[in-house]
C-alpha cells in the first residue's frame, strides 16, 4: 500500500477556484478503484498551502489514477495557479493492518 502526500502552494488570486476544483478531483478520485483514500486539506497557518494525502492498494493503481479524466482536467485547470511547484512525497503505509 502506498500512500503519498503532495504539498501544493497556490496563488493567492487563486485560491478559492483551486479549492473548487480540487474538490472535484478529491470526490472523484476517492471513488477509483484501490484507492484507501483521497483527504484534500489547507494548512491553518497559510490558507494558501494545501495538500493531498493519497492511499492506493498498489502502484498501478497510482498509475491508474495518473490516467484519468479528472486528475488530467484538475491538472490542466491548476498547473497556472500555483507559486511553485507542487510536491509528492511517497511514503508506505504500515497500518492500521486492515486497510489491505
Amino acid at each position: 500500500m502506498i500512500a503519498t502526500i503532495v504539498h501544493i502552494w497556490v496563488k493567492p488570486e487563486f485560491k478559492e477556484e483551486f479549492i473548487q476544483a480540487s474538490l472535484k478531483n478529491s470526490e472523484n478520485s476517492s471513488k477509483e478503484p484501490g484507492n484507501l483514500r483521497f483527504d484534500f486539506i489547507q494548512d491553518v497557518e497559510d490558507p494558501n498551502k494545501f495538500a493531498f494525502y493519497e492511499a492506493y492498494k498498489s502502484e498501478a493503481d497510482v498509475l491508474a489514477h495518473k490516467e484519468t479524466k479528472h486528475y488530467e482536467e484538475w491538472s490542466q485547470t491548476v498547473n497556472g495557479w500555483m507559486a511553485k511547484p507542487r510536491k509528492g512525497v511517497k511514503h508506505k503505509i504500515l497500518g492500521p493492518s486492515n486497510l489491505g
